[in-house]
């Protein structure tokens, strides 16, 4: 398959609207730039290159070809340079990516994620990896990979900060993160820019094996996805939006497929990929209207 390389692509073209107003959230919270302050102090960035470095095999054109070349081509097509570094790191049951480092982004995928996935789903999991470089936002990415350790620290301070997470911005830190990945998975579309190989990719980030991705399996997946998709939201219980935004171990994959379809059958996909009548995030604003909580800044309690 021949897939477009989308020379000057801008992340704003293919921001998801929840991510944007989430980030603009955590960015509004007091407390934000302190803790930003304090990672560097520390030398967090460092220590994770570090552990790459001194845990993980690298991965080269050599050693793993293929992984590698997907790596590049993703790159490529997303209009990312110079190439981040790859590594390699033990399976883990599941599916896992991650990218840390903000000046020298260092990327990396776990031996089930090479085992179980095709070169074309490899695409899939590295393009929502480099989104996080192309959206500029890998200091706030970062920010949440570390917040637990970070937390633990924090808390044996005498400037308060403890208290400032406590009180609220973690949990807009994680629902920010979880907002993100709606635009990740719209960067991985254009990264594969097949819509069945985005499907499968998300299918197995379920933890379905291939032996299991059969028509009707999928069929169905697809049928839940878009029935997830049409619900409102307005009325969930927010205790129940917490909780689903504060677990780290779910994927909400068939949530996040449901986005992802909305955004392909809307001719937005298409009108990325052929690079006409995209909209700047001011524009996008304007068509969704400014509500009254926007205006007083946005909650994340009631961001569906």
């Amino acid at each position: 398959m021949t897939r477009k390389i989308l020379t000057g692509l801008n992340s704003a073209a293919y921001e998801h609207p929840f991510d944007r107003k989430a980030l603009a959230s955590l960015q509004n919270m007091p407390g934000v730039s302190l803790l930003l302050k304090k990672i560097n102090e520390y030398g967090i960035e460092r220590l994770l290159r570090l552990q790459s470095l001194g845990s993980e095999i690298r991965i080269s054109s050599r050693n793993f070809p293929q992984l590698h070349q997907a790596f590049v081509e993703t790159c490529q097509i997303l209009d990312v340079a110079p190439l981040p570094e790859l590594y390699l790191f033990r399976g883990t049951g599941h599916i896992e990516t991650y990218i840390v480092g903000v000046e020298k982004p260092v990327v990396g995928i776990n031996l089930d994620a090479m085992e179980w996935l095709g070169a074309d789903e490899l695409l899939y999991v590295f393009g929502q990896e480099i989104d996080r470089i192309k959206s500029q936002q890998m200091v706030y990415h970062q920010m949440a990979v570390v917040m637990p350790t970070l937390k633990n620290l924090l808390n044996s301070t005498t400037l308060g900060v403890g208290g400032l997470v406590a009180s609220g911005m973690e949990r807009a830190l994680y629902n920010w993160r979880m907002m993100a990945r709606f635009t990740a998975d719209r960067a991985a579309m254009l990264a594969c820019q097949d819509i069945d190989v985005a499907t499968t990719t998300l299918m197995k980030l379920a933890g379905l094996p291939d032996e299991y991705l059969t028509t009707a399996v999928i069929e169905d997946f697809l049928a839940q996805a878009r029935e997830f998709a049409s619900n409102n939201f307005d009325s969930a219980d927010q205790l129940i939006k917490i909780l689903s935004h504060t677990e780290p171990g779910l994927s909400w994959v068939v949530m996040r497929a449901g986005e992802l379809l909305k955004w392909v059958d809307s001719g937005e996909y298409e009108n990325v990929i052929q690079q006409k009548n995209l909209e700047t995030p001011e524009e996008a604003q304007e068509k969704e209207g400014t509500t009254e909580e926007e205006k007083e800044g946005w909650n994340f309690l009631t961001s569906w």
